[in-house]
């Protein structure tokens, strides 16, 4: 034994953990465990019945009551860490504190410290700025010292592979810095270029995201931190002036640069030696690879670009120049390919060898400009043999932003929730599925005016049938279709899964799946809004589909599962109880103790039919199905699928 309870250093009531496992450093100098407080012992003579089950939720909590219970099992048994140095075995330092979130260990756990994270007195606040402020030091492994490195940051910190440089991103001013551990100098790295190191295209009334980190250089001399388009190397103590490394290739044709992680043993980069980039050309989606050098000052050189959706996560051998990649398109699922130059490649997989059986269908991207003279894309799938002296119906499903996916395989099985595109595309409809972009405050109108532009332009081709189109998203998706036939009828039906249709009572409300609060959703997130619900209670009516609900002229299919931990369910009755007091066609699917996108197959496969019954009724002439004429009543619940097609009218 090395370490007991008994120690000197152990805290009065500390024991050492059994829920942390040891860890030693690569160089075998230092051993990190955990220690925690002695459990205490539940009192077995307490019976149940005698005393009250009750949750206390305080205003003065750091984490509402709902989080802490998500997270109970975990804080039972959550651990301290403390180190030991091997060359004097009996003596150890408690290095964690109960005020840390937590704690990372730096070169493989060969510093002499390590890097100690605390959101304490910032955490409330979460409820509804979304992310939570912390604070970083450095904490050494000898004397348990902390030095603050930056204060209540809302960012992100990196640590260089050997510990030298820490490098900070702060969101509220945009840029990157670098810290020096040894002289605990910060400086700016990003400051005064002529480009933004931040999404250029957020949309949310946030602080927009950085492109983030590429990778290290060997020595801790460099970062290579991405713009949009480029790649940046910037020089930590400040001895050089930042270099664009791809030389602004990336910005002038419009391709997206990243490095690889080729071994996940090798931390860094060589400056010196040739490096692989993938490369995502925004316009046309496709995918390729480039080659440079860290100090070159040339354009990269092009190996190959190709209109499949690949080359992103590249592997190298340990010990030969040979690579291993996967490739898929939207007509070829995904396989494993190995090449030595990128020049010829073999095909080590096949999957999905049914698939040459079947004809396919294609994809192309659309462009258009809205009313207000934005430009925007989609994605528009053509069943196959497609024939342009044909009327064919459309199905659109959107999301936020889905062009890039131009070269992804969908395959033709159940999904959770989203539209299966490749079965309806196979089933004789188009599917289009628009790019939106967002102005703060005003979702819904943003919403609509990407999608029904988008839609009108594609009516204006005579094999598009203008009077049988329709819509279909889930979640976020799913409020756009609410917001969209509350506020228009040129669409024939509507799906819509999990929606938030009331902004006023699903704001205060909690995603279970983590036990937070959704009051950032609506002021800093997805929900765009950018003031709380007292600030500008008239955004919150006026982007909530409720309000106007009386307007609705679409037939519309409604999924809100009672078990959904990101989304009230509630708000799906909200909209179908209000629907049903109007008259108005509206069906509520259920799938019990289910969640927010469908896990169970065997729900994954009733709703693709219920979904294609509905779409086939409105937008083919179908008949309808039993369960959208008659119902089914409880009494015969899980006895009766109602999946038979009838004479009777919905």
């Amino acid at each position: 034994e090395v370490i007991t309870n008994q120690n000197a250093q152990m805290k009065k009531d500390w024991v050492v953990s059994e829920n942390r496992l040891p860890l030693f450093s690569k160089n075998g100098k230092q051993l990190y465990f955990g220690v925690a407080p002695k459990p205490i012992a539940k009192d077995t003579a307490m019976i149940a019945n005698d005393h009250a089950v009750v949750d206390i939720w305080n205003y003065r909590d750091d984490y509402l009551q709902t989080v802490q219970l998500k997270e109970l099992k975990n804080d039972l048994k959550k651990s301290y860490a403390a180190v030991m140095q091997t060359e004097k075995p009996d003596f150890f330092r408690n290095i964690d504190g109960e005020d840390l979130d937590t704690l990372r260990v730096i070169n493989q756990g060969n510093a002499e410290f390590a890097l100690g994270v605390t959101s304490l007195n910032n955490r409330i606040s979460s409820q509804w700025e979304g992310s939570t402020k912390k604070t970083y030091f450095i904490i050494d492994n000898k004397t348990g010292e902390r030095t603050e490195i930056v204060k209540n940051l809302d960012g992100s910190v990196a640590v260089s592979p050997l510990g030298k440089f820490v490098v900070i991103f702060d969101s509220e001013k945009g840029q990157w810095f670098s810290y020096n551990v040894k002289t605990k100098q910060t400086l700016p790295l990003t400051k005064g270029l002529p480009v933004s190191f931040v999404d250029e295209e957020f949309d949310m009334p946030d602080f927009p995201s950085p492109y983030g980190l590429a990778s290290w250089t060997d020595n801790d001399e460099s970062v290579i931190i991405r713009d949009r388009y480029d790649l940046w190397e910037f020089f930590l103590n400040g001895s050089k002036k930042p270099r664009n490394i791809t030389n602004g290739y990336g910005r002038k044709n419009k391709i997206t640069f990243d490095t690889y992680e080729l071994d996940k043993d090798i931390k860094s980069l060589n400056r010196k030696s040739s490096i692989y980039l993938s490369a995502f050309n925004n316009a046309s989606k496709a995918n390729g690879i480039f080659k440079t050098s860290i100090q070159s000052n040339a354009d990269p050189v092009k190996i190959l670009m190709e209109d499949v959706w690949g080359y992103r996560s590249l592997q190298k051998a340990k010990n030969a120049e040979e690579y291993i990649l996967v490739k898929e398109s939207y007509t070829d699922s995904p396989n494993i390919f190995t090449t030595s130059d990128f020049s010829k490649q073999e095909k080590l997989s096949n999957t999905n060898p049914q698939q040459a059986l079947y004809n396919w269908g294609t994809d192309e991207l659309v462009h258009w400009i809205t009313p207000k003279g934005n430009t925007s894309t989609g994605v528009l799938f053509k069943p196959e043999d497609f024939d342009p002296n044909k009327k064919y119906p459309m199905i659109v499903y959107f999301y936020e932003k889905l062009s890039d996916n131009l070269n992804r395989y969908v395959a033709p099985s159940p999904t959770p929730s989203r539209l299966n595109i490749s079965y309806f595309v196979s089933n004789g409809y188009l599917v289009f599925t628009p790019d939106i972009s967002y102005v703060d405050g005003f979702p819904g109108e943003s919403a609509m005016e990407y999608i029904n532009s988008g839609v009108e332009k594609l009516k204006q081709n005579s094999w598009v049938d203008g009077t049988k189109i329709g819509i279909q998203g889930q979640s976020w998706g799913g409020y756009q279709v609410a917001y969209l036939i509350a506020h228009t009828d040129m669409y024939a039906a509507a799906w819509s899964g999990a929606p938030v249709v009331n902004m006023t009572s699903a704001y205060g409300g909690i995603r279970w799946g983590s036990g937070m609060n959704r009051q950032f959703q609506y002021e800093k997130s997805q929900s765009r809004l950018g003031k709380n619900l007292w600030e500008a209670p008239d955004l919150y009516i006026k982007n909530s589909p409720l309000f106007a609900i009386d307007k609705v002229k679409t037939p519309v299919a409604i999924m809100s599962n009672d078990q959904d931990g990101a989304v009230p369910w509630y708000q799906g009755i909200e909209m179908f109880t209000a629907l049903r007091r109007l008259g108005k066609p509206a069906w509520l699917l259920n799938y019990n103790g289910d969640d927010h996108n469908l896990i169970k197959r065997q729900n994954r496969k009733d709703i693709q039919i219920r979904e294609q019954q509905f779409f086939d009724h409105y937008l083919k002439g179908a008949k309808a199905p039993v369960w959208m004429t008659k119902g089914i009543p409880a009494t015969q619940k899980g006895k009766n699928w109602g999946f038979e097609l009838t004479d009777d009218k919905p």
